[in-house]
Parts: C-alpha cells; sequence; structure tokens
C-alpha cells in the first residue's frame, strides 16, 4: 500500500526527465491550482497516454457544454462514490466545495448524495450517474426520460454518460495502481471564508 505521501504503487518518472511540454504543463497545474495533481504525476509513466488523458479531461470536464462544470463535478463524486474511489472522492469533492461555495456539499455527495439538498433535476442527474455505474444493462429508454421530463437535452444526457463513464474508468485506473490524492485537496475550500 503506498504511502500517504506517494502517488501511486508504480515508479514515477522524475519530473526532470519529462518532455518539455508535459513540464510545461505541469507549471501551469502549479500556477493555477498551487499543485500538480497526482493522477497526472501517476500518468506521467506513460507520456502519450498522458496527453490523452489531459485532452480528455479538459474536453469532458472544463469545455462549455450542456451541463455546469459543477454539474460534472458532482456527476464525478458520484460515481466515485458508488466505486468507493479515495482518490478521486477527495479530488473531486475538493473541486465540488470550490465551485458551490458549500464546504459540506462534496462531503454529502461523497458519502451519500441523497442526503444533500439538490434540486429534483439534480437529484435525477446523480441518480442516473448512479445507476449507470452500480447497475448499466438495467439503462433504458424509461430512464432518460424521466431527464427528458426535468428539461435535459440530448445534449445534456451525452454529457451526463460521458462524465459517469470517463469516472468509471478513472476510478478503475486509481484503485488498480493505489493511487492517492495530493494531501492539499483534505484542507481546501473548507470554511466559508476558504
Amino acid at each position: 500500500m503506498p504511502s500517504r505521501d506517494s502517488v501511486h504503487a508504480l515508479p514515477v518518472p522524475d519530473e526532470d526527465d519529462l518532455d518539455p511540454d508535459i513540464r510545461k504543463y505541469f507549471n501551469i497545474c502549479r500556477d493555477k491550482l498551487g499543485l500538480v495533481p497526482n493522477v497526472l504525476k501517476a500518468y506521467s509513466f506513460r507520456p502519450e497516454r498522458l496527453r490523452r488523458f489531459i485532452d480528455s479531461y479538459n474536453e469532458i470536464m472544463l469545455s462549455d457544454g450542456a451541463l455546469t462544470k459543477l454539474e460534472r463535478e458532482m456527476i464525478a463524486v458520484v460515481v466515485s462514490s458508488c466505486n468507493r474511489c479515495y482518490y478521486c472522492l477527495v479530488a473531486h469533492g475538493q473541486q465540488v466545495r470550490a465551485l458551490s461555495g458549500d464546504p459540506e456539499l462534496g462531503e454529502m455527495i461523497a458519502l451519500n448524495y441523497r442526503v444533500a439538498d439538490l434540486d429534483e433535476r439534480t437529484m435525477a442527474m446523480l441518480d442516473y450517474a448512479w445507476a449507470l455505474t452500480e447497475a448499466p444493462n438495467d439503462i433504458d429508454a424509461e430512464d432518460r426520460e424521466v431527464l427528458m421530463d426535468l428539461g435535459f437535452d440530448a445534449n445534456a444526457i451525452w454529457e451526463i454518460v460521458e462524465t459517469a463513464a470517463f469516472f468509471n474508468y478513472t476510478n478503475r485506473m486509481a484503485h488498480g495502481l493505489e493511487m492517492m490524492p495530493n494531501s492539499a485537496y483534505h484542507r481546501m475550500n473548507r470554511s466559508d471564508d476558504a
């Protein structure tokens, strides 16, 4: 089991040995986030995969679309809760706190999203993400109709599915490699003035 200060169970290349574009991206992360997320360090083991991971993550989680960034982060946390993915619960729970301005919401969604004070539309979106993670073969047209009745169009439903699918993938990578979240995530956005 990796220690709390490690990245994951496999070796991580020294940052000085990485390609210039990856080192540049890590420096951008330090400037914007105050850290280099351990998932990126873990993927640096396979630089070409890291580049594709960054592109996919940025497109799915940060681009403009039918869902807000907060909605996507909530989906990430619900999927990670269903999968009990420690890395993503910590890292994306912090993002829920940051984007919502609510220091409790990340934990509520991580531990049991059903106790959070969310509107019917958001709750249905999270129910769908949970169901898609827990029993994907049971999803059918009726499940999508519930979402459509609450105002989700085809683009929004696509984004719900894509975000849930992406985090099912990342959760399995995190589990399989025993990725550890950056310890700084635990302290970030914990108070109303953070």
